[in-house]
């Protein structure tokens, strides 16, 4: 991806961070294996097959939850805000200058956490952890709560790739 070129000495701030929530991995391990207990210890003849099959999906839970829903990495600056899940970056947002009406840094109680993606019409939530975090209003009205290692240098990178002189 490329930026505008920018008007003056060619600079530019540019923000990119990760969070990962390896408790979400870690409870997805805890309840597999917790369910292969109670499984097993039902006292009914089991099969190999019906042993292998409960773990072969478990573990494909756990894959599936380590790829693309253990972190949130996020790019703030002149291409605006990028969102991308997982250690394969899908599913991926993004959200250019002119699209976002307002970047501030809110503190994201724990109640409002997430724990994921989650859209609904008017909201969309990308927060793996409470704290503070970056908010984005589109002009739409639109919210959009990404969770962020540092959120203020996130705005200040949109803050000032939103007001820096471009060249046309």
């Amino acid at each position: 991806m490329t930026s505008p070129p920018l008007a003056g000495d060619g600079t530019h701030a540019v923000y990119t961070g990760r969070t990962t929530s390896w408790t979400t991995v870690a409870s997805t391990c805890v309840a597999g294996v917790l369910l292969v207990l109670v499984a097993t210890s039902s006292g009914g003849a089991w099969s190999d097959l019906m042993i292998v099959l409960p773990l072969l999906l478990i573990a494909i839970g756990v894959l599936a939850d380590v790829l693309t829903a253990s972190s949130v990495r996020a790019t703030a600056g002149p291409n605006g805000f990028t969102i991308r899940w997982g250690s394969v970056g899908w599913p991926r947002c993004s959200y250019p200058l002119d699209r976002i009406a307002r970047a501030e840094v809110i503190d994201l109680p724990w109640w409002r956490v997430s724990w994921g993606f989650w859209w609904t019409p008017r909201r969309t939530s990308c927060t793996v952890r409470s704290g503070p975090t970056v908010r984005l209003t589109l002009p739409n009205g639109r919210i959009v709560t990404v969770t962020v290692p540092e959120p203020v240098a996130a705005v200040a990178a949109l803050d000032a790739a939103a007001t820096a002189p471009r060249d046309t």
